[in-house]
């Protein structure tokens, strides 16, 4: 068995800036991401998808992005991006190694991979993130719904749905834009259970996520205050609400129930629908923790303030959403927190070294 210093569980941006905290920290950690290359979940997003906040917001620690500082990146920009932070960091990256357990072992664990691998860490850091878990919520009808159910991280494009009668669930940044680019196609509606809320993209002349930074409130350490923190509004610069307003898509209240092909309204109305996407969002991914006491509770959310594990010292977290703050699981938040975890991780080992 290969014994190391730190496994880093994930090798999309989380996992990066952890690795890149954990090599300022003095640390020698191996990052084990389970696809073909170091880019987290981005190559898997829909076509269109580009970042809510500019380049100039959204860079890991000491890796700036290029060109335009002030442009959105797209999805492939970003895939990119993450790629050539992976060339440069002086860590142990290896791709296609997929974790399946972490066990405690002594004063350290036991890391066991697919196909039978094992190393031995002292310490571990989860950063594999959520989008191996998407959250389907529980509507009535929709086990047995006989038209196309996916969720948006199946969505790709809106091509294959064209000419179809069409709802998207949701009311987050994600359910707005593939619902706004799907009524370019489609006969499409956005079912919320709220009013969507947005949020100006721009504010006296300047980005919101500039007036996030100047106020402190993207990196403000609320994570443990809120038990049941807020979705965030949509971000727009005027062209979504426009959408909505125009009834492409049209924002309807939540339907009632599905029954075969068929939905009905809150209004009791019914009709033959085509595909329904569930822009729901997602839950931390964390399977492979699953062996450890204490860590998980029993809907598989970690144990941990602001990332770190009161039942294993050993063990931290990086890359949640409100892991500690509003920012904790973007681009331009989670090297925070992965310093702070590298730092505690360090202080950690060191009698051991």
């Amino acid at each position: 068995m290969e014994h190391v210093e730190a496994v880093v569980v994930g090798g999309g941006q989380s996992g990066l800036a952890t690795a890149h905290a954990l090599v300022r920290a003095g640390l020698k950690p191996v990052v084990l991401e389970a696809s073909d290359r170091a880019a987290g979940s981005w190559p898997h997003y829909y076509d269109s998808l580009t970042l809510f906040s500019p380049a100039r917001f959204s860079a890991l620690p000491g890796i700036p992005f290029g060109g335009d500082l002030d442009r959105h990146p797209h999805r492939d920009e970003v895939v990119a991006y993450l790629t050539a932070c992976a060339d440069r960091l002086q860590a142990d990256i290896r791709t296609g190694q997929r974790v399946i357990a972490v066990r405690a072992d002594g004063s350290g664990f036991t890391v066991e991979l697919e196909g039978g691998g094992r190393l031995s860490a002292r310490a571990v850091v989860a950063a594999s993130g959520s989008f191996g878990r998407p959250h389907r919520p529980d509507l009535p009808g929709l086990e047995t719904f006989a038209g196309q159910v996916l969720h948006a991280a199946d969505y790709r494009s809106p091509t294959p749905f064209a000419g179809q009668r069409v709802a998207v669930v949701g009311a987050g940044n994600s359910a707005v834009q593939i619902a706004a680019e799907l009524a370019r196609e489609s006969r499409t509606s956005l079912a919320t259970r709220t009013p969507v809320k947005f949020a100006r993209q721009h504010l006296l002349g300047k980005d919101l996520h500039f007036w996030l930074t100047r106020t402190g409130l993207d990196t403000a350490p609320l994570g443990h205050l809120l038990k049941n923190p807020p979705a965030p509004p949509v971000l727009d610069d005027g062209r979504y609400r426009a959408a909505l307003t125009a009834g492409a898509p049209d924002r309807r209240p939540m339907f009632t129930r599905l029954t075969g092909d068929r939905v009905t309204w809150d209004d009791g109305t019914t009709e033959r629908l085509d595909a329904l996407i569930l822009a729901t969002g997602y839950r931390p991914h964390l399977p492979y923790l699953a062996g450890l006491d204490g860590i998980l509770d029993p809907a598989g959310h970690p144990r941990h303030r602001g990332g770190a594990s009161p039942a294993h010292p050993g063990l931290a977290f990086v890359g949640l959403e409100w892991q500690r703050s509003l920012s904790s699981n973007t681009l331009r938040g989670v090297g925070r927190d992965a310093a702070r975890a590298a730092r505690r991780l360090a202080a950690h080992l060191a009698p051991a070294s």
